[in-house]
């Protein structure tokens, strides 16, 4: 593979804690997924580094998989009443289309992300024989070339999207990259999809909103971000996140918090798993 073409470390890492999940937690799995450990393939002994323990990742992995199930919910959900269009900003190792496609050939999949690390997963995808299917359009964006702040939107309407049709848009793990300037016009961008579309979109909530426990481990993942190159700039109290999305004109907006996710899919368990807190949601429709 060419230099130019690989893997982001970040999504990397989200990918080996969903595999996690399904490797070190006892049934029932919140989300069974081990393609994108197929996909990373890593040297022997992955398990055995700092950001793999079983122990310190609990929350983390608990969060991944609580929100990319809760995502998938919503797609099936708005699949089974119609829609066809599902796009995914930043979309990372995300392995729907690979594990899903009882769903997602139903659709037209859009996935949204960098060149390199694109062309990476598209390489991989196609020697693992899972290939990529005319209903899956990988659409490559340089979301930090210079230039209006809707290059994203061009490439995906000539990818294919059609704006006069309903979708589901999801955005996790990426809020916390942009400018509260930059959000705003995503969030005004998206509020202006067909009516019946909706976005889920995940935001870090301000370190005093965290409980006391989960404090350390957001400046922590603060800290490697800085060091990475791609700081944390955001971060929205959950009312200041329904006001940006009322006010780009956004039909509902609802918050749906950590606690909320926690209830819905680790409710009985007796492993004592639990989500850390510091990510939550917003769904708006329009």
């Amino acid at each position: 593979m060419s230099a130019v073409a690989e893997a982001d470390q970040t999504a990397v890492r989200v990918a080996l804690w969903r595999a996690m999940h399904v490797l070190v937690d006892p049934a029932p799995h919140v989300l069974a997924d081990e393609v994108g450990l197929r996909l990373v393939a890593p040297p022997d002994g992955w398990r055995d580094r700092q950001d793999m323990d079983p122990e310190f990742t609990r929350g983390f992995r608990a969060s991944i998989v609580a929100r990319a199930r809760f995502i998938e919910d919503l797609v099936t959900e708005r699949a089974s009443q119609g829609v066809t269009q599902y796009v995914l900003l930043g979309a990372g190792l995300d392995t729907f289309a690979q594990r899903r496609p009882d769903v997602a050939a139903r659709l037209r999949v859009f996935e949204v992300d960098q060149p390199g690390p694109q062309a990476w997963k598209r390489q991989r995808l196609t020697e693992l024989g899972y290939g990529v299917p005319d209903w899956l359009r990988l659409v490559p964006v340089d979301f930090e070339a210079p230039g209006p702040a809707g290059s994203w939107w061009d490439a995906l309407t000539a990818a294919g999207f059609d704006p006069a049709a309903p979708a589901v848009v999801a955005s996790t793990g990426v809020s916390m990259y942009l400018t509260r300037e930059a959000n705003e016009a995503t969030l005004r961008r998206l509020a202006s999809l067909a009516p019946g579309s909706a976005l889920a979109m995940t935001f870090l909530l301000p370190i005093e909103l965290l409980d006391e426990q989960d404090q350390p481990g957001l400046r922590m993942a603060a800290s490697g971000a800085r060091a990475s190159g791609t700081p944390f700039i955001s971060f929205f109290a959950p009312d200041d996140m329904l006001a940006l999305a009322r006010a780009a004109g956004f039909a509902d907006a609802r918050h749906v918090s950590g606690a909320m996710l926690g209830e819905r899919y680790f409710a009985g368990r007796t492993d004592g798993l639990r989500m850390s807190s510091g990510e939550d949601l917003l769904v708006a429709t329009t």
